[in-house]
């Protein structure tokens, strides 16, 4: 199998639903299932397929219901998810692994820690989106956020309305314009790192395949993030890490220290100056080194 026919790969689910997934790194390294963010899809992971490689990580990256090559699933919940990895983990012959979920992906990191216990050895989460329901997470958001996540708790026409039929089709058509949007306000160690043509690339292609179908998929997910996750953090007893720059103003570090709180053995790993795009993706031979260590003692 190539290296395209990795990033393509697809099985059928026992409900009938296809689920897309991509390998990268070391295919005979450690087995690590990764959650991409929001909205993005299996193809983020090619940003850190070189540092997977080094650190002798088998990246296992699912598209979510809804997103690229995963159909979509209606009435799902976060906590669901836990099911469609158990059969990708199945089907890929893996009893055991690793998970690491950034930005929107943390919620369905956490989840998998959740829900199987006796297959997550540990799991890390990156600059990981918190719980908006019930907290004050949501008010330390930059308004575009603020505005999204609140019309999805409350106003789920108007989300559909705004993010399905307009916005979804800007970013769909013109990635490019999106990730524009984001370097506005952040610091300058997103601002480089988005400048970079290969980071570039990779992430107008991630976007782009995730909303390859439509927009269900991500608005699915707004919804989701918006209300209370439906599984109890309390459930987690395996080695959790936590990686969040100090800068990063798309997920802010409170979100990171809040959910931090229901794990008084985590380890938190702070970075002064790095942002919401540069952490993971400059950082990623440390973050992948650090969680395949947290199995080890």
């Amino acid at each position: 199998m190539n290296s395209t026919e990795r990033l393509t790969q697809t099985f059928t689910l026992q409900d009938g639903r296809k689920l897309g997934f991509a390998e990268v790194g070391d295919f005979s390294g450690t087995p690590v299932v990764y959650c991409h963010g929001f909205p993005a899809s299996r193809l983020e992971s090619v940003l850190i397929a070189k540092a997977a490689e080094r650190q002798r990580a088998r990246i296992i990256a699912p598209d979510r219901p809804g997103y690229g090559l995963s159909d979509w699933m209606p009435e799902r919940t976060i906590a669901d998810w836990a099911d469609d990895v158990t059969r990708l983990a199945d089907y890929l012959g893996i009893e055991r692994f690793l998970v690491l979920g950034t930005s929107g992906g943390g919620p369905y990191g956490l989840a998998l820690a959740a829900q199987l216990p006796d297959r997550v050895k540990a799991v890390g989460i990156v600059c990981g989106l918190g719980q908006l329901h019930g907290t004050e997470a949501m008010r330390a958001m930059r308004w575009p956020a603020r505005f999204g996540f609140g019309t999805a708790r409350k106003a789920r026409w108007l989300l559909h309305l705004i993010y399905g039929n307009v916005l979804g089709r800007l970013i769909y058509r013109e990635p490019e314009t999106a990730l524009s949007l984001l370097t506005v306000g952040s610091p300058a160690s997103d601002r480089r790192t988005l400048s970079r043509p290969e980071v570039k690339l990779a992430l107008c292609a991630s976007v782009r395949e995730a909303l390859r179908s439509d927009m269900k998929g991500a608005l699915q997910d707004m919804v989701l993030y918006a209300h209370d996750w439906g599984f109890d953090l309390g459930q987690i007893r395996m080695p959790i890490t936590f990686w969040h720059g100090e800068a990063d103003v798309t997920v802010p570090l409170s979100h990171t220290l809040a959910l931090a709180e229901s794990f008084p053995q985590a380890k938190i790993h702070t970075f002064p100056g790095e942002g919401h795009f540069s952490l993971p993706i400059d950082h990623a031979d440390e973050i992948i080194e650090t969680l395949i260590e947290s199995i080890r003692h």
